[in-house]
């Protein structure tokens, strides 16, 4: 959760809108309602059949890291349409709060055609980076994990002591406030003790989400540097939250 904040310039963030978080969570929505992945469409049939579809639609529109480097276009294309397929209704709603929660405002202090550029680019780049490192992989990957990974690198750095609720399984999930400096890096460190125990994959990409999140980070850093950090006020916890989510998931 991110608490509600008094001052001028954090108002300014939170209240303006954000139309391509929105759009991209629409966007995202409505490719997956539509897909077999939802298992929600009669075209694509039922049992095994849907199964087959699922695993052509994915090889379709995924990244497939032993055929990205071919060299031919279409190939090319695939971690930017991967960043708007995902697997799962679990996938896709993990995703997606993570998006609302933080995109807003991150679009919010980089301005929306930025922002855009910004998501695209590093997500498309996390991919690739997956991918180059399981190159021999026949598996396909999708999913808008590494783009967003790269939103909460850039919000880091932007809001560090912006309030943010976890819920924490080892904790019976009680929900409790830690500013993001403290709860972020937390979320790193459980992605990079989990890709340093894959061994194969994709599967989760926990790689995607590390390098989306120092893309993120480095790209807010080099592009704005310490001024354009917004720092609530001391008693801003006393501040009603808003709901956020705890994690995100990839097939």
């Amino acid at each position: 959760m991110i608490g509600k904040w008094v001052t001028p310039a954090a108002r300014a963030v939170r209240n303006e809108s954000a139309p391509v978080t929105y759009g991209l969570i629409a966007v995202c929505c409505a490719i997956f309602l539509i897909g077999p992945a939802a298992g929600l469409n009669p075209v694509y049939g039922t049992g095994d059949g849907l199964l087959a579809a699922q695993r052509a639609y994915f090889h379709r529109w995924g990244v497939v890291p032993v055929e990205l480097f071919d060299g031919t276009p279409r190939a090319a294309l695939t971690p930017l349409t991967a960043l708007f397929v995902h697997g799962s209704w679990l996938h896709l709603l993990g995703n997606m709060l993570f998006l609302f929660v933080f995109g807003a405002m991150a679009e919010e202090r980089m301005g929306r055609v930025a922002f855009a550029l910004f998501y695209v680019s590093c997500g498309y780049l996390a991919l690739v980076a997956y991918a180059a490192a399981h190159a021999g992989s026949p598996q396909s990957l999708v999913g808008a994990s590494g783009a967003i990974s790269a939103v909460l690198g850039a919000f880091l750095y932007l809001f560090p002591r912006a309030r943010v609720t976890s819920l924490l399984p080892f904790l019976f999930f009680l929900p409790l406030r830690f500013p993001a400096w403290v709860t972020l890096p937390f979320w790193v460190s459980l992605q990079w003790l989990a890709a340093g125990r894959q061994t194969s994959g994709p599967g989760v990409a926990y790689l995607a989400h590390l390098v989306g999140f120092g893309l993120g980070f480095v790209y807010a850093w080099g592009r704005y540097g310490r001024r354009a950090r917004v720092n609530p006020p001391a008693d801003a916890s006393k501040n009603v939250p808003a709901p956020a989510p705890e994690g995100e998931n990839q097939p």
